[in-house]
C-alpha cells in the first residue's frame, strides 16, 4: 500500500509562492506517477497537475499553466509542486495522490491519496 504525506501548506498573499511537498512511501517511486488535486469548499475535487515516473513527463490544467510547477525526486521519494503567482481563486485543500498512469481528469483512478494541506490566498 502506498501512503503519501502532504506538506508545505499555509496562508499567502496574492502573488506568492508557495512549495508542496508530497512524501511517498513506497518500495520505490518510480513506477508511480503522482498527481496533485485540489478541493475548495462547495467544489468538486480538480486536478492541478500530474507527473509521471522516470522518463518524466509531465501535465497541467489550464489555470495553473505558467504559475505551478511539478517535479519529482525518486531517491528521496518526494514531488514537489511550485505554486508562483498565486490567486485567491487558489484557495482549496491540495491533495497529492499515487496513479499508474498520470492523470488530471480522472481522480477516480487513484491508488492512493494523502490527508492534503490547506492553501489560503488571502491578503
Amino acid at each position: 500500500q502506498v501512503q503519501l504525506e502532504e506538506s508545505g501548506g499555509g496562508l499567502v498573499q496574492p502573488g506568492g509562492s508557495l512549495r508542496l511537498s508530497c512524501g511517498v512511501s513506497a518500495f520505490t517511486l518510480d513506477y508511480y506517477a503522482i498527481g496533485w488535486f485540489r478541493q475548495a469548499p462547495g467544489k468538486e475535487r480538480e486536478g492541478v497537475s500530474c507527473i509521471t515516473g522516470s522518463p518524466s513527463k509531465t501535465d497541467y490544467t489550464d489555470s495553473v499553466k505558467g504559475r505551478f510547477t511539478i517535479s519529482r525526486d525518486n531517491r528521496k521519494k518526494m514531488v514537489y509542486l511550485q505554486m508562483n503567482s498565486l490567486k485567491p481563486g487558489d484557495t482549496a485543500v491540495y491533495y497529492c495522490a499515487a496513479f499508474a498512469a498520470c492523470t488530471v481528469d480522472r481522480p477516480d483512478q487513484a491508488l492512493s491519496w494523502g490527508q492534503g494541506t490547506q492553501v489560503t490566498v488571502s491578503s
